[in-house]
């Protein structure tokens, strides 16, 4: 691959649990690998990764990731509607959980969590998301894997 054409994995860093599994292949030389965080949610990372940070706004990741990544590029985020947004810019986006987002399987996540939002505004209380398991780091680093290898 030509040095000026890396892909560029950016990642929805507040919450990401699979921080360790990506830093992993920060020294692969077509990848470039982008952690975006507020700023209540500094970290220390290896000088091969980039770090951005943004203001603590609820938005404010995601709207740098959408304003900064082109077609092409890759994105771990566990938020559904920036992943719905992402697909539309031609971009491959991961769940931690190791699931690749797609336009067939985005409209379904959006459904359930829209419904869900409707249930808790008339005071029903609704299920979380399951534990994050060993089996979904796994099943990330396995999607993470054979997506690079491609």
């Amino acid at each position: 691959m030509d040095e000026k054409q890396h892909i560029i994995l950016y990642v929805d860093a507040d919450s990401c649990p699979v921080k360790e599994e990506i830093l992993a292949y920060r020294f692969r030389a077509d990848l470039k690998i982008v952690f975006v965080m507020s700023y209540a949610h500094t970290m220390f990372l290896p000088s091969e990764v980039e770090q951005i940070m943004v203001d603590s706004d609820s938005e404010a990741v995601d709207l740098y990731i959408l304003n900064k990544i082109r077609a092409g590029d890759l994105c771990v985020t566990q938020d559904h509607a920036l992943a719905s947004l992402l697909l539309r810019k031609h971009v491959r986006v991961f769940s931690p959980r190791g699931n690749q987002y797609t336009e067939e399987t985005i409209e379904q996540l959006l459904d359930v969590r829209y419904q869900s939002a409707q249930k808790r505004r008339r005071g029903i209380r609704t299920k979380g998301p399951k534990p994050f398991t060993e089996e979904d780091r796994q099943r990330f680093s396995l999607l993470l894997e054979k997506t690079l290898q491609n």
